[in-house]
């Protein structure tokens, strides 16, 4: 319960888990929408093949990385392969994440995906207790909720239905569910593409070339 953030013990972290498993997602230059500590799903999952955001300035990240306005994405319309909400499209403020959403698919190329992860609801909430007790017993700081404060519009899961209600109204078609399967199928992420063809088979290939997920 305790890898959170770091692999110990030749056991993977929770996040190590994550971030590879959407890696295999992507499928070219990627936006990661809420990157937290050290822009790291970019920088090392992806070889640096994108761009990664965030409103808080979460330690290591520069100041290109820091947005003010999570409404509007300071990127041209289809400018990225893919985007990515990485366990954290819940806590964009509800009445949000439809706009935000809606970027995302703007800045997104036709044939593009966009991949959100989640939690089962039992296990998010359990998580998130467990860590802000690790916090409070060990003096850690792994509970970034609180580090920065929870928006009264946050929530700590999303049922299955608004995820997928939320990427339907904002465009995203071919929508599927997959799950962790090292996770106790507990944890689960959804694709969702932009128009246009699925970049798929041979050009999925072309266009994931220079990325390899760190191991």
């Amino acid at each position: 319960m305790a890898l959170i953030e770091n692999d110990k013990m030749g056991l993977s972290s929770l996040r190590s888990e994550r971030f590879d498993y959407v890696s295999r997602e992507v499928v070219g230059h990627c936006l990661d929408v809420g990157c937290g500590k050290y822009n790291r799903f970019i920088n090392h999952y992806l070889n640096r093949n994108g761009k990664g955001i965030d409103v808080f300035p979460y330690e290591g990240l520069t100041e290109e990385n820091i947005i003010a306005d999570i409404t509007r994405f300071p990127f041209n319309a289809e400018t990225f392969d893919s985007v990515t909400f990485i366990a954290n499209v819940n806590h964009i403020p509800k009445s949000k994440r439809s706009i935000e959403l809606s970027e995302a698919y703007r800045c997104l190329k036709p044939g593009g995906n966009i991949i959100v992860t989640m939690g089962n609801p039992l296990a998010e909430i359990l998580t998130h207790k467990v860590v802000w007790l690790y916090d409070k017993w060990f003096g850690t700081d792994y509970d970034v909720d609180t580090q920065r404060g929870m928006h009264e519009e946050e929530e700590y899961y999303l049922r299955d239905s608004e995820i997928t209600g939320l990427l339907t109204r904002a465009g995203f078609q071919g929508i599927e569910k997959k799950y962790f399967l090292t996770q106790w199928g507990l944890n689960h992420l959804f694709l969702g593409w932009k128009g246009g063809e699925k970049t798929t088979g041979k050009s999925r290939r072309k266009a994931s070339s220079g990325i390899k997920a760190a191991r």
